[in-house]
């Protein structure tokens, strides 16, 4: 995903002006306050965040940027020319909960141009993002909590070719809901998993020709394996919904061959509405 292509001028205004206001409500900066990064046209300067990006800003159009991964920004001046010293730009990096400022900064020596740089703690500006209602980070811990929980949930389950899906627990935090199953492989075949799809879809009848299908993406899949053996348990995040009677929630794992495997779980909306709220037990995990 490219951040400079993918937020809309609304959105991009929206961050600036909550960006806007958190600098004013502390404190005010000047270019020459900021962290300086020295930058050269032959090197390529990476800039690494500990969460994801959410909008990056580069005030001049002196320096090239690009954004490969989603907590990876990476900045080079498009040409040389410019004398040791000259400020060519102020780059902007707001995450989900910080923000951070550098002045990027030319110099004609490539030995000290910055190829490698991580954003620091006391470099990080705390920033209340209106677009998010909780980090990744935060949403990472709860579902480890999730993962690490006994099962509650012991009738929601299906079988199909010696293999058992089962739904563990559901729990809402916030606006996210937190679902927490597991497959046991009962055979002696190795389980190669092509794609975790979630859907939202009428409930099968009989003789029905119209099946309407709604491809949900998850805000977060905790396990990324690709294969597992005897067991395997995963948490996917969702953002609260509500969806009517005649529609089931159904989690499918599919496998990696021409005549794979294929296994689902439906959830029924009264699955859904008996969602638990995180207790302070596991909360603190005491």
């Amino acid at each position: 995903m490219n951040i400079f292509k993918f937020f809309n001028i609304g959105r991009k205004a929206a961050l600036f002006a909550a960006a806007l206001f958190s600098i004013s409500t502390f404190a005010q900066k000047t270019c020459m306050d900021v962290e300086k990064i020295t930058v050269n046209e032959n090197v390529t300067t990476v800039i690494t965040a500990s969460e994801p990006i959410q909008l990056v800003d580069i005030s001049t159009d002196k320096v090239a940027g690009a954004n490969p991964l989603d907590n990876v920004v990476t900045v080079k001046p498009k040409q040389g020319g410019y004398k040791d010293g000259d400020v060519l730009a102020i780059l902007t990096v707001i995450t989900e909960r910080y923000r951070v400022q550098y002045s990027l900064v030319y110099t004609t020596h490539v030995d000290e141009a910055v190829s490698d740089k991580e954003v620091e703690l006391i470099e990080r500006n705390a920033f209340h993002n209106p677009a998010i209602s909780m980090s990744t980070s935060d949403m990472v811990g709860y579902a480890m909590k999730v993962w690490n929980s006994p099962a509650h949930y012991r009738n929601v389950s299906t079988r199909k070719d010696k293999l058992k899906m089962r739904l563990n627990n559901i729990y809402v935090v916030g606006d996210y809901f937190f679902i927490d199953f597991s497959v046991e492989n009962k055979t002696n075949l190795q389980f190669d998993i092509d794609e975790l799809r979630i859907k939202l879809q009428d409930k099968k009848i009989e003789k029905a020709t119209n099946v309407q299908t709604i491809e949900l993406r998850p805000a977060l899949v905790l396990d990324r394996s690709t294969s597992f053996k005897k067991g395997y348990r995963n948490v996917v995040v969702l953002k609260k919904m509500t969806f009517p009677n005649d529609k089931v929630l159904t989690l499918e794992l599919s496998e990696k061959q021409i005549s794979g495997r294929t296994i689902s779980l439906d959830l029924d909306y009264e699955d859904i509405l008996s969602a638990d709220s995180f207790s302070s037990i596991l909360l603190t995990g005491k």
